[in-house]
């Protein structure tokens, strides 16, 4: 166990290879009742401290969510619950030190997933770095519109980007107590998580709250909320009362399942939190923005796909869905053609793969152009290195390149989901030398290090991309031809 004197009390915590953790800290009020759908209100213990010495040896509750649903591998550590905003604390040192802060936004399409399952740890002592894991509303609960219900909702679509930017506050007024220096604080997150971080570059409310951002294959924010979700969800829990009662007074697992049967998603621009597309908000900001690594790996699909091989229905449903996001609601038919007519051979299965990694490709490669531009820098990567799972067929798949950006290949024990041998000298390498680069940037805006070559910033002329693959190198435009089906 190890103690902490804070301004907000005495907090306890564990200490794991001499790094000192803190779990479940609360930063919100529980947004139940009459706070379900509104924006996130920061904790008592957040104004008052907290009475006592609080138990930090736990992990806080997770977003309500389907079961089995972590990230990898089974649910991960912490109940499931509606009371959910609860944020983890990775340091080397609580001395008082100006240790940049790395704060993770996790994945899980908006609808699944925790902080819970991301151990900072490694990642903290090998930067002498300060790590937050943050929790959020999920699904409905966190990405409904209900302002078609009711005005006084507006926003409603993003309040789990709004949950991440109370963190976000919170970590602006208490991590210097934890060693960590809110002037130099970096957003990282993967796939809706990278998509938050996209989002939060276009939410005013979280300008000057980080000063750094990386975006692992970031799905897209780019289409307007959809009104009808609401008065569908109400539908299904029955026709007592207006629709937005049936919503607010739900049982938060009833809301769960018919959110679940309707398949609903998020990550929306909503016009109040998210105030425009990113790559525009990166391009308003100009220089006064913040300098952005982003990409994607080079067989994002399989991993959506991959039980699908002989459903072939469902198969080209999936991709005509994905497809529109893809080409923003543009010609989804010349886009699906044009990519037949790239890859001939490429059957029902194929096809949905080559989707799915168009949509997190072209998000990277637009907001690494806008980067640049904007004059704040941005850098593209691609990461390529496959999978030894599945005997291979996973390629390399959406999520893989998490276990090297925690460097958990470091640790004497397993930690964190991976889906690589730990033993590989290849992966043991690749992994440090990713991790090095992110923690640079951390600390200086810029993800060149020495255990990397010369990675420029992505402009349109040559396009250069950093390919993280057992030959770690700079190609110039390896998008070529895909981003003409894009466009």
């Amino acid at each position: 166990m190890t103690t902490l004197t804070t301004a907000l009390g005495p907090i306890q915590g564990v200490e794991r290879n001499a790094v000192r953790q803190f779990r479940g800290i609360r930063f919100g009020e529980p947004p139940t009742g009459d706070l379900r759908f509104r924006p996130p209100m920061p904790s008592v213990e957040w104004r008052d401290g907290w009475a006592g010495t609080l138990d930090a040896t736990r992990f806080g509750n997770r977003a309500m969510q389907p079961p089995m649903s972590a990230v990898f591998g089974g649910p991960g550590p912490g109940d499931t619950d509606e009371d959910c905003l609860f944020l983890n604390v990775f340091t080397p040192a609580a001395d008082g030190g100006d240790r940049p802060v790395l704060c993770w936004i996790h994945g899980g399409s908006y609808r699944d997933g925790s902080a819970n399952d991301y151990n900072g740890s490694i990642l903290a002592a090998q930067g002498d770095v300060v790590v937050v894991a943050v929790n959020y509303r999920l699904g409905a609960f966190g990405f409904l519109d209900v302002s078609s219900l009711d005005s006084s909702y507006a926003g409603s679509a993003s309040n789990g980007l709004r949950d991440q930017t109370l963190a976000l506050e919170w970590i602006r007024d208490h991590i210097a107590d934890f060693g960590g220096d809110p002037g130099n604080v970096t957003i990282f997150g993967e796939s809706a998580g990278g998509g938050s971080v996209l989002g939060l570059l276009a939410a005013p409310a979280a300008d000057d709250l980080f000063h750094r951002a990386i975006a692992h294959s970031p799905g897209g924010v780019n289409v307007p909320t959809r009104d009808e979700w609401a008065e569908r969800l109400a539908s299904e829990l029955g026709d007592e009362g207006a629709p937005l009662d049936r919503l607010r007074s739900a049982p938060a697992r009833r809301l769960l399942d018919v959110q679940v049967e309707s398949a609903f998603m998020g990550g929306t621009i909503d016009g109040t939190v998210v105030t425009r597309h990113p790559v525009d908000a990166i391009r308003d900001r100009g220089a006064a923005g913040v300098p952005l690594v982003v990409g994607s790996n080079l067989d994002e699909g399989t991993l959506f796909t991959i039980g699908l091989r002989d459903d072939r229905s469902t198969l080209d449903a999936m991709a005509h869905n994905v497809a529109t996001e893809v080409t923003r609601n543009g010609d989804v038919e010349s886009y699906l053609a044009q990519l037949r007519d790239r890859y001939p051979d490429a059957d029902e299965y194929e096809v949905a793969v080559r989707v799915f990694t168009d949509l997190f490709r072209r998000t990277s490669v637009e907001a690494a152009h806008a980067a640049t531009e904007a004059g704040v820098g941005g850098w593209l990567y691609r990461f390529d290195l496959p999978t030894t799972m599945a005997d291979g067929r996973l390629g390399a798949t959406h999520a893989a390149e998490i276990a090297f950006t925690f460097n958990w290949f470091g640790a004497a024990k397993p930690m964190g989901f991976a889906m690589y041998d730990r033993d590989d000298p290849v992966v043991i390498d690749l992994a440090r030398r990713w991790s090095d680069s992110v923690i640079a940037f951390a600390r200086t805006g810029d993800p060149n290090d020495a255990s990397l070559r010369a990675w420029p910033r992505y402009d349109d002329r040559e396009r250069p991309c950093l390919i993280l693959d057992r030959n770690v190198r700079v190609e110039h435009d390896p998008d070529g031809v895909d981003r003409a089906r894009w466009t």
